[in-house]
């Protein structure tokens, strides 16, 4: 009787446990569909927008995407700077922008740049200009502590 009762609920148990791992909620839900609609809202022009990433260990200088793309789109990019210096070497505070948001002037030069800490090659982008559009934008990061410079996990934008 015992067993025969253990049975019967033994679905129902099984499919409780199995959807209750399914109702964790995005914590970063809200920052995104914002994140998003700002994306959505980014006027047309021959830019680029830019997030700093600085790591202690390496010299990439963070991800650019173009317009109305999303940052899953990203590429992380070496900085050639003989036009421009970037924000913070301009100040002469090095990674003080990490996590910033730019609007960015330039192009690719279509030549890849090895970054021996990281052992991995990245496209150069000329700079020629640069716009501060947020110092504490939306997170385009899935894991915590992603700005973190002292870690050694290069993290991929959403």
């Amino acid at each position: 009787m015992l067993l025969r009762r253990f049975l019967a609920i033994l679905p129902l148990t099984l499919t409780l446990g199995f959807f209750s791992g399914c109702a964790t909620a995005d914590p970063n839900a809200q920052s995104r569909v914002a994140m998003l609609a700002e994306i959505n809202g980014e006027p047309e022009g021959n830019y680029y927008i830019g997030r700093r990433y600085y790591k202690v260990d390496y010299k990439f200088w963070g991800f650019i995407r173009k317009p109305h793309q999303p940052w899953s789109t990203a590429q992380l990019v070496m900085f050639n700077e003989q036009q421009k210096l970037a924000p913070d070497r301009e100040l002469g505070k090095l990674g003080s922008d990490n996590g910033y948001e730019y609007k960015l002037y330039g192009s690719f030069s279509g030549e890849t740049i090895y970054e021996p800490a990281s052992n991995g090659f990245y496209p150069e982008f000329v700079l020629k200009g640069y716009e501060l559009r947020s110092a504490s934008p939306a997170s385009i990061f899935k894991i915590p502590g992603a700005l973190d410079p002292e870690r050694r996990v290069i993290a991929k934008p959403y």
